[in-house]
């Protein structure tokens, strides 16, 4: 990539030009890692990466990430990184607009695939 072809990276902007709930967007690239933005709302459905940590970055709203012993509230400006291997399951009773630093490997639904899976990530 040339130094020309570099822009900063508006998220605001970015999460304006989508809607859905659920299907992460890709933004940007870090090191082997894919940096997402996501819309949350509702439920996603309990999951584990077996070999990737990820991170959720609350940009606006608040969720809820359960974990099978205890539940973690996430509010704007906060972040949680879930370890491999840990099942989780993200809830947001309103919409959350989040941010997520994965390895490009992940699958969103980590070790279940079903109507929530998504793929092939649109780069926006």
């Amino acid at each position: 990539m040339s130094i020309k072809e570099l822009e900063k990276v508006n998220l605001k902007n970015k999460l304006s030009l989508f809607n859905e709930h659920w299907s992460p967007k890709i933004v940007g690239e870090l090191n082997g890692q894919y940096i997402k933005l996501v819309k949350f709302k509702g439920d996603f459905v309990w999951h584990k990466h077996d070999n990737e940590d990820e991170m959720f970055f609350v940009i606006a709203g608040s969720f809820k990430m359960l974990l099978r012993d205890k539940t973690i509230e996430l509010n704007e400006g906060e972040c949680f990184i879930v370890p491999k291997g840990v099942e989780h399951k993200p809830v947001a009773d309103e919409e959350a607009e989040v941010m997520l630093f994965e390895p490009k490997s992940v699958l969103n639904t980590g070790n279940i695939n079903n109507e929530l899976t998504k793929e092939n990530l649109q780069k926006i």
